[in-house]
This record gives C-alpha cells, sequence and structure tokens, in this order.
C-alpha cells in the first residue's frame, strides 16, 4: 500500500512540474510554490524534464535558484548535458542578482581547480555582462592547458561586454593556437562600439594562409559590415585559391541587387569556367540576376 501512495506522490509531483514548463505564467504566479517544487522534484524528473526546468529556473533571480543551479553544474553525478544547460541559466540568472559576490567567489574558486570539466563549466557562468570581477580570473585560463577550457574563457570574457577585453583577445587572435583564435574570431563582434576594428581584423584575415580562419574570416565580416560596404573585399575572394571561399563569396554577393552585380559582371563571368562545379552554378546565379534584374532562383 505504501508503494501505491508512493508512485501516486510521484506522479503528482511530475504532472506539477511538468504543469510549470509548459505555462511560464503559472509558475510565475505561484513562484512561492513552484520555485521549491521544481527543486525539490528535480532528481525524480526523466531527462527532457529536467532541461526544460533548468530552463524555467533560468527566468528566476534569485539566490534560492541560483544556489540550486550551481549545485547541479557542479554535481558530477548529473549528466555533461545537464551540468552545461545549469551553467548557461546560472550565467543568465546571476546577472539579476541584487548581491551575487558569494556565487561569484564560489566560481572564480572553481575555475583555479584541477578538473577541466569543472573549471570550463564555472567559466561559463562567469560571463555574463558586467561581471567585471571575473576578468582577470578568466584572462588567466586563456592559458590553461586544456583546449576546451580556454576557448570557454574566451566566450565568457566577450560576454562580459567591456570593451577593454578586446585589446587582449586580439593579442591572443595574434599569437594562441588555431582552435582559439578561431573561437575570438566569432566573438569579436560582440564588441558593437569598436566595429570599425572589428571590421579591420576580419579584413586581415582574410589574407591568413590558413584556410579556416580566410572562411571565418569572410562569414562573419557580412553581418558586422554588410556586403555593399566591403565589395572590394568580397570580389577580391572570388578568386580564393579555397573553393569554398570563392562560393561563400558568390552566395554572399547574390543579396545584392542587379546594378550592383554590374560592376562586377567581368569577374563574375571569369568563373564560368572555374574547376568547381558548385561556383560555376553560383556564377551563372548571379549572371542571371545581372541580366534579368531579379531573384535569380529562376536560374537553377
Amino acid at each position: 500500500m505504501n508503494k501505491i501512495i508512493d508512485f501516486n506522490a510521484k506522479e503528482r509531483l511530475l504532472a506539477k512540474m511538468t504543469a510549470y514548463v509548459e505555462s511560464v505564467e503559472l509558475a510565475m504566479e505561484e513562484t512561492s510554490e513552484a520555485v521549491p517544487l521544481l527543486c525539490r522534484g528535480f532528481k525524480q524528473a526523466p531527462l527532457a524534464l529536467k532541461h526544460k526546468i533548468i530552463l524555467l529556473l533560468g527566468s528566476f533571480a534569485t539566490e534560492e535558484v541560483t544556489g540550486f543551479l550551481y549545485e547541479i553544474m557542479a554535481d558530477p553525478a548529473q549528466s555533461g548535458e545537464i551540468r552545461q544547460a545549469a551553467s548557461v541559466q546560472l550565467s543568465v540568472a546571476a546577472s539579476f542578482l541584487n548581491s551575487p559576490q558569494a556565487l561569484i567567489d564560489k566560481l572564480i574558486n572553481d575555475i583555479s581547480g584541477v578538473d577541466p570539466e569543472t573549471k570550463r563549466l564555472a567559466a561559463f557562468a562567469l560571463g555574463w555582462e558586467g561581471n567585471t570581477q571575473a576578468a582577470i580570473p578568466l584572462i588567466e585560463l586563456l592559458y590553461d592547458s586544456d583546449s576546451d577550457v580556454q576557448q570557454t574563457a574566451v566566450n565568457a570574457l566577450a560576454n562580459l561586454r567591456d570593451d577593454r577585453i578586446l585589446n587582449l583577445l586580439l593579442e591572443r587572435l595574434a599569437h594562441g593556437p588555431l582552435d582559439q583564435q578561431r573561437t575570438i574570431l566569432y566573438n569579436l563582434w560582440r564588441f558593437y562600439s569598436r566595429r570599425d576594428e572589428v571590421v579591420a581584423v576580419y579584413r586581415q584575415y582574410l589574407e591568413h594562409p590558413d584556410e579556416d580562419l580566410r572562411f571565418d574570416a569572410l562569414l562573419l565580416l557580412g553581418p558586422v559590415a554588410g556586403v555593399e560596404e566591403c565589395l572590394a573585399v568580397y570580389r577580391r575572394c572570388l578568386f580564393d585559391r579555397s573553393p569554398r571561399i570563392r562560393r561563400l563569396a558568390l552566395e554572399s554577393l547574390l543579396a545584392l541587387t542587379a546594378a550592383q552585380l554590374e560592376g562586377i559582371r567581368l569577374d563574375i563571368e571569369k568563373l564560368l569556367s572555374d574547376p568547381d562545379r558548385e561556383v560555376k552554378r553560383l556564377a551563372v546565379k548571379c549572371l542571371y540576376k545581372i541580366s534579368h534584374g531579379k531573384s535569380s532562383d529562376d536560374a537553377d
């Protein structure tokens, strides 16, 4: 009989947690009941529900919630996915705390440890806007022996939204390992107030001997500066030695108007004899757009 009662109690608990994660409005209305219940029942929840609970708890900026998320993040018995999710939401919730000092101290202590996974998770959790206390400890992680820890430190430093960090990242971009360089390139767009410097870096890396870095630089240049502003750059990339960079340049140019493309028609025509089949196909699309002055979809 006791087993039946226990089973029913667990089912009611799971049903109530499910109701909360499916209705944020209900969880907000019943915060004083919802938060303790979600924390208490978390371990009994199936994996999919655990993910939803963590996501929901990130909406509550309280010490109770951040304390719970920290425990989940630091618990080696939890799966890697769950610990990572807790780290992400911890960073979100902590940014709204009135007094996050105790949490900051815990996380900084964690990144000074020896376990790479703990360091990586704690580093990511420290990366919220305005958390300047974390800057120096995170900078030290750029030189960690574990590449995953290094890359997470780059992400966290960018998330601080402190433009003073940009100079440091550019220094590591010049001298760090390839994986770290790529991670830094993918985070430079966050430094909005120094847009011109970021654009200059992307343009510089289009001359880099490493194909992956050139491709990343071209991919990231468009969202920051726009194709029209950097037309000369894209025109030059039409003749990059890497076919995938030539493809990306053509795909980006298709966003321009027929009149804008007309000025580089001769360059595009040269690609009709390109050894890469996809480059030739994209060149045809560009030329079709120039000739018809409309979408090039019909050229396929």
